[in-house]
C-alpha cells in the first residue's frame, strides 16, 4: 500500500505560480493500474491529445480551459451536422393503401355533412355515394390481404347512415329506406333498431300513417326506459299520426300518456284540438287547465333587472344574449298556444262564445300568463266584430281605460280605427288622442290620428303624424303608404313618389302599390314607365279588368291600337259591363269595317242601358254600314217606337224607306218636318231667354234677381244645345249623353279590390285612394 501511495505520488506535482493550467497533472496515470480502461472503446475515453480516456469526474465534461488545443465547448454534439433524415415509409405496403383509403373515405364523409350544412344536397349527395364506392373497395382489399377481421364496423355503419340521410334530404324516399333497411337488418351493428324511427318519418312524410305508426311502435320497443326524453317525442309523433288519420280517440291515449309522464306545451295544445273534434266540453276544459300549467322552464324576468351597481355588467351582458332569446321564443310560442286554444274552444265549452271567453279568462289569471287575459279580451271585442255585434265590441273595449297604458292604448287604437270605419271621425280622434297619450310610441295610435286630420284636408299635420310613427318604427308599412298618399294630395309627386319606391321595396307584390307608382308617372307625362308597373301590377292581378282597361288606354294614347285592343278585350272578358270598354271595343271593330263584330258590344251597352237612345242608333248603323238595310229598317223603326221625338232616327228612317221604296215614307218625313220644328221653337226660347237675361243686368240691381235667374236658365239650355245634335221635346229622352251621365248610372257590382284607375264605368272619388289602417296586430292577431 506505502508502495502504491508512493508511485502515485510521483505522478502528482503541485501547480507553480507561472502555470496556466491548474489543473495539469490529473490527467496522468499510470497505465499498469487501469488494465480494463485501456480495453474499453475509443468512444468512451478521452485525452489532453485526443488519446482514448475514461470519463471521469476529474475535470468538467466538455471544458477545457485550454483553448489552443482546438477543443470547443458542444455539450450537444450540434458541431457534427444535421442528424440523419428518418427512413421514408413504403406506401406500396398493403397496410399502407388500407389506411390511406380509411382516411379518404373519412373525409368524404365529411364532406358530405358539410354540403349539407350549406344547403347543398345534390353534392352531398354524390359525397355520399363516392364514399360508399370507396368503403366498398375497402372491404374487398382487407378480404384480399387477409386482414377481414379487422374491418371496422362504425366505419361502414358511418357511410350507410350518412347515405340514408342524403336519400332523404333529396326526397329519395325509396333509396333511403332500402338504405336503412340494410343497417336495421345486420345484427352486428348495435342499436340500429333506433334507425327505424327515421324510417317512420320518411313513412309519415309519405302520408302512410298506419305504416309510419308501426315503426314507431318497433322502435319504441326497442329504446329501453332510461332514455325517456327520445320515447316521449316517438310517442308524439305516434299521437300526430293518429290526429292525421282521424283517430282522435287512439291519438289522446299517446298524448294523455305523454301530459301524465312529461307535460309540454305543443302535446297539451294537440290534445285540446283532439277533444275539440271529438266535442267532449268538459276534457276541453280540464286539457286547457292542464296546458297553461306546463312548465317552460325559464326564469323570472326579475334577474334581469339589476339589484346593485355592481351587476350592472353583468345584467347588461346577458339582457340579449342567445339563451334569453330562446326564452323568449318559448314563452312566445306557449303564449301563442294558449291565445290559439282559447279562441278555439271559448264558443264551444259554454253556451255563448262571451261566457266561454269569460272562464278562460278566469283561468288565465290564476296561472304564470296573467298578462295575456288582457289579449284574450281584446279577442273577445275581435270575436263580436266578427259576427257584426258592433256595440258589444265597442263596449269590450271601453272596459280597457283604466286598465294600464299598454292595455289601454291596444283597446284605444281598436277603438279608433273602428269609429273611423263608422266614418264617426269625431270619436275616432278622441280614442286616437287616448291611445297616444297611453302610448306615445305607438305607431298604430300615430296613424289612426293621422288619418282622422286626413279627412279633415289638413294633410300637412297628417303628414306630420305619419312620419312621427315611421321614427317609432322605420318598417310600418301602413304610414308610409298614407304618406305617399298625403304627399299625393299636396301636389308633392317626387316625395310620394319617393315613399312609394321605398313601400314598393318592402311590399314587393302589393298590387295597391304598383298601382299608386304607376298612377304617379301618368302626370309626369312618363307613359312607357306607367305601362311598366301596371304589367308588374298585372302579374301579380291579372284578372282585374280595370287594370287592363287602364292599359288599353294608355296604348291606346300612344297609338298602339293592336295592343290597346288586347288589353280591352281581356278587361271586357273579365268584367263585360263597362261601358266605356264596350264603347271603344264596338268603335274599334267599326274603324277595322268589321261592323258586324261591333253589333254584339252595342247590343250589350243597351242591355245595361236601355235608356240611352245612342246604343240602340249605334245598332241600328252597324247594320246599315253592314249592308243589311232590313235588320236596320227594322231596327230604326223599333228605337221610333220607344223614342218617337227622336230626330236622327227618323232621318234615318226617310232615308232607308227611300232608298228602299217604301210607302212610310212621307209619314216619316212629316214626322220630322214637325219634330225639327219644335227643335227651332226651343232654340228661340232659349236665344230669347239669354237675349232677356243679359237685358236684365245691364238695368240695374232691381232686376238683378231675375237676371240671374234667367242667365241660369239660358246657361243651362246652352249646355244642353252643345250637347244634344237637336233638342227632343220635353218628355223626350237624350238621343246621346256625356260621359258623365253614362258614368253615373252605372255602379260596380264586385266592387274595387284595389284603388284602380278612373274608368268612364265607376267614377272614384279622393276617398277611395285612402287606405285606412290596417287591422293589425292589435286588432286582428293571427
Amino acid at each position: 500500500a506505502k508502495l502504491t501511495n508512493l508511485r502515485m505520488m510521483e505522478n502528482i506535482h503541485l501547480a507553480a505560480e507561472d502555470e496556466d493550467d491548474l489543473y495539469t497533472g490529473y490527467n496522468d496515470f499510470n497505465p499498469t493500474f487501469d488494465s480494463e480502461v485501456a480495453n474499453l472503446p475509443s468512444t468512451y475515453a478521452m485525452s489532453d491529445a485526443g488519446a482514448a480516456r475514461p470519463m471521469t469526474a476529474v475535470r468538467a465534461a466538455g471544458y477545457s480551459s485550454s483553448l489552443a488545443r482546438g477543443s470547443t465547448f458542444d455539450p450537444l454534439g450540434q458541431s457534427k451536422g444535421p442528424a440523419p433524415p428518418l427512413e421514408a415509409k413504403n406506401e406500396d405496403t398493403p397496410e399502407e393503401k388500407i389506411k390511406i383509403l380509411e382516411k379518404k373515405v373519412n373525409d368524404l364523409i365529411e364532406e358530405s355533412c358539410m354540403a349539407q350544412a350549406n344547403g347543398d344536397l345534390q353534392l352531398a349527395l354524390e359525397k355520399a355515394k363516392e364514399a360508399g364506392r370507396k368503403e366498398r373497395a375497402l372491404v374487398r382489399q382487407r378480404e384480399q390481404t387477409g386482414t377481414a377481421d379487422h374491418i371496422t364496423l362504425d366505419l361502414t355503419y358511418s357511410v350507410l347512415f350518412n347515405l340514408a340521410n342524403q336519400y332523404a334530404n333529396n326526397d329519395m324516399n325509396t333509396e333511403a329506406l332500402n338504405t336503412y333497411q340494410v343497417i336495421v337488418k345486420n345484427k352486428m351493428f348495435n342499436n340500429a333498431g333506433r334507425l327505424k324511427v327515421n324510417m317512420a318519418n320518411i313513412y309519415f312524410k309519405q302520408k302512410n300513417y298506419p305504416k309510419a305508426i308501426k315503426f314507431y311502435r318497433m322502435a319504441l320497443d326497442q329504446i329501453s326506459n332510461a332514455h325517456t326524453e327520445m320515447r316521449i317525442k316517438i310517442m308524439q309523433n305516434i299521437g300526430v299520426a293518429f290526429i292525421r288519420m282521424g283517430q282522435y280517440s287512439d291519438a289522446i291515449t299517446s298524448l294523455e300518456h305523454i301530459m301524465s309522464e312529461s307535460p309540454n306545451i305543443k302535446t297539451g295544445f294537440n290534445l285540446i284540438l283532439c277533444y275539440y273534434a271529438i266535442g267532449d266540453r268538459e276534457k276541453m276544459k280540464k286539457s286547457f287547465q292542464k296546458l297553461i300549467c306546463v312548465p317552460l322552464g325559464i326564469d323570472e324576468e326579475d334577474k334581469y333587472i339589476p339589484d346593485d351597481p355592481h351587476t350592472n355588467l353583468v345584467i347588461e351582458a346577458i339582457k340579449n344574449d342567445q339563451l334569453h332569446q330562446m326564452e323568449r321564443e318559448r314563452k312566445a310560442l306557449a303564449e301563442k298556444y294558449i291565445m290559439t286554444s282559447a279562441k278555439l274552444i271559448a264558443p264551444a265549452i259554454e253556451t255563448s262564445f262571451a261566457a266561454g271567453f269569460d272562464w278562460c279568462v278566469d283561468m288565465v289569471k290564476s296561472s304564470q300568463y296573467v298578462e295575456l287575459a288582457n289579449d284574450l279580451e281584446i279577442n273577445k271585442a275581435i270575436t263580436y266584430l266578427r259576427q257584426k255585434d258592433f256595440n258589444q265590441a265597442v263596449e269590450t273595449l271601453k272596459m280597457f281605460e283604466k286598465k294600464d297604458s299598454r292595455v289601454k292604448s291596444a283597446a284605444a287604437t281598436n277603438l279608433s280605427f273602428l269609429y273611423f270605419l263608422e266614418k264617426d271621425f269625431d270619436q275616432a280622434d278622441r280614442y286616437a288622442d287616448l291611445a297616444m297619450n297611453a302610448d306615445r310610441y305607438n305607431p298604430a295610435a300615430l296613424i289612426n290620428k293621422g288619418n282622422t286630420v286626413f279627412v279633415k284636408q289638413d294633410y300637412e299635420k297628417a303628414a306630420e303624424f305619419y312620419k312621427e310613427a315611421l321614427r317609432n318604427d322605420s318598417s310600418c308599412t301602413e304610414a308610409l303608404y298614407n304618406l305617399g298618399l298625403t304627399h299625393k294630395r299636396l301636389g308633392r309627386l317626387e316625395e310620394a313618389l319617393d315613399s312609394f319606391i321605398k313601400l314598393h321595396a318592402i311590399l314587393r307584390n302589393s298590387a295597391q302599390v304598383m298601382y299608386q307608382l304607376a298612377s304617379l308617372n301618368i302626370p309626369y307625362s312618363n307613359p312607357h314607365q306607367a305601362i311598366e308597373w301596371l304589367m308588374q301590377l298585372i302579374s301579380v292581378t291579372p284578372t282585374d279588368p280595370w287594370v287592363l282597361a287602364k292599359l288599353g288606354e294608355l296604348y291606346d294614347s300612344e297609338g298602339d291600337k293592336s295592343q290597346a285592343f288586347q288589353y280591352y278585350y281581356e278587361s271586357f272578358r273579365y268584367f263585360p259591363s263597362n261601358i266605356s270598354v264596350i264603347e271603344w271595343l264596338g268603335a274599334y271593330y267599326i274603324d277595322t269595317q268589321f261592323c258586324e263584330k261591333a253589333i254584339q258590344y252595342f247590343e250589350r251597352a243597351t242591355l245595361i242601358q236601355p235608356n240611352q237612345v245612342v246604343w240602340q242608333l249605334m245598332v241600328a248603323s252597324c247594320y246599315r254600314r253592314s249592308g243589311n238595310y232590313q235588320k236596320a229598317l227594322e231596327t230604326y223603326k223599333d228605337i221610333h217606337r220607344k223614342f218617337p221625338d227622336n230626330a236622327e232616327c227618323l232621318r234615318f228612317l226617310v232615308r232607308l224607306c227611300t232608298d228602299m221604296g217604301l210607302k212610310e215614307v212621307q209619314e216619316y218625313a212629316t214626322k220630322l218636318k214637325k219634330v225639327e220644328k219644335m227643335k227651332e221653337i226651343r232654340e228661340q226660347r232659349v236665344k230669347s231667354g239669354r237675349e232677356n237675361s243679359a237685358r236684365g243686368r245691364r238695368e240695374g240691381s232691381a232686376s238683378s234677381d231675375s237676371g240671374q235667374s234667367s242667365h241660369g236658365a239660358s246657361a243651362k239650355g246652352e249646355r244642353l244645345s252643345v250637347t244634344l245634335r237637336s233638342l227632343p221635346g220635353s218628355n223626350e229622352p237624350y238621343e246621346a249623353s256625356s260621359q258623365g251621365e253614362i258614368d253615373a248610372s252605372y255602379v260596380d257590382p264586385l266592387g274595387p279590390q284595389i284603388e284602380r284607375p278612373k274608368t268612364a264605368a265607376k267614377k272614384r272619388t279622393d276617398e277611395d285612394e285612402f287606405e285606412d289602417e290596417e287591422l293589425g296586430d292589435d286588432l286582428l292577431p293571427e
